[in-house]
C-alpha cells in the first residue's frame, strides 16, 4: 500500500476533506452541463411564458403539492403515450420554474389535460371529485373558489420571472391587474390546466 495512501486512511479528518472534494467534484462534472443545457434550450414551438391568470393557477398547484400525486412526464412507453398523449420533451417546459415533473401517479399524469374537459367538468371536479369520478380519492379543493388572486403578487412573480429570461413585455406587465382581477384562485387553476400540452396535442 503506498505511503500516501497509508498516511491518508489514518487521519479521519484528512479522509473526509478528501471525500468531500472526489464528491462534490463529481457533483458538479453531473450538474453543471445540464444546467447550461436547460439555459440554452430553446422554447418548443408555439410554447410562450404564462399568462397571468395561468401563471396565478401555477402556483397555487405548487402551493396545494398536486405534483404529488400527479406527474407532468409522458414518458416514450408505447402504454404511456397510448394512455396520455405524445411524450414529453424538454422544450415544453422551458418556462416552469421548478419543473412539475413529478413521479408519482396517484392520479393521472397532467402533461397532455389541456383541452380534454370542459371548464365546467374541471369546476366539479376541483369542487367534489367524486360528483364527476366516482372512484376517485382526490380531496376537494372548494376553498379555492372564495381565495381571490393578488394582482400585486402576480406582478411581482412575473417580473421575477422575466429577470430569469422569460420574455414578458412591458405591456404584459401592465395587463396583469386587468387580466386577473376579481378571479378566483380555482379559476386560475382551471386555466393553468387547461393550458396544459394544449399545443403539443396539435
Amino acid at each position: 500500500m503506498p505511503l500516501l495512501q497509508q498516511k491518508i486512511e489514518r487521519h479521519g479528518i484528512a479522509l473526509g476533506v478528501l471525500i468531500a472534494i472526489v464528491i462534490s467534484a463529481g457533483g458538479l462534472v453531473e450538474v453543471v452541463p445540464l444546467y447550461l443545457t436547460a439555459r440554452s434550450m430553446p422554447a418548443a414551438e408555439g410554447i410562450h411564458p404564462y399568462t397571468p391568470l395561468a401563471l396565478a393557477g401555477r402556483d397555487v398547484y405548487v402551493r396545494e403539492g398536486c405534483y404529488g400525486c400527479h406527474s407532468q412526464m409522458i414518458r416514450t412507453l408505447r402504454s404511456e403515450t397510448a394512455r396520455y398523449g405524445a411524450y414529453s420533451r424538454a422544450g415544453e417546459s422551458v418556462y416552469d420554474r421548478p419543473f412539475q415533473f413529478g413521479s408519482k401517479r396517484t392520479g393521472p399524469d397532467l402533461a397532455r389535460i389541456g383541452g380534454r374537459y370542459t371548464d365546467e367538468w374541471h369546476l366539479q371536479h376541483l369542487l367534489d371529485p367524486r360528483a364527476v369520478v366516482p372512484d376517485s380519492n382526490m380531496p376537494a379543493y372548494a376553498w379555492l373558489a372564495d381565495q381571490r388572486v393578488d394582482p400585486h403578487e402576480v406582478e411581482r412573480r412575473m417580473r421575477a420571472l422575466q429577470k430569469l429570461g422569460d420574455p414578458y413585455s412591458a405591456q404584459d406587465l401592465q395587463s396583469v391587474s386587468a387580466q386577473v382581477q376579481g378571479h378566483s384562485e380555482l379559476e386560475a387553476l382551471i386555466a393553468y390546466l387547461q393550458g396544459l400540452g394544449v399545443t403539443a396535442q396539435h
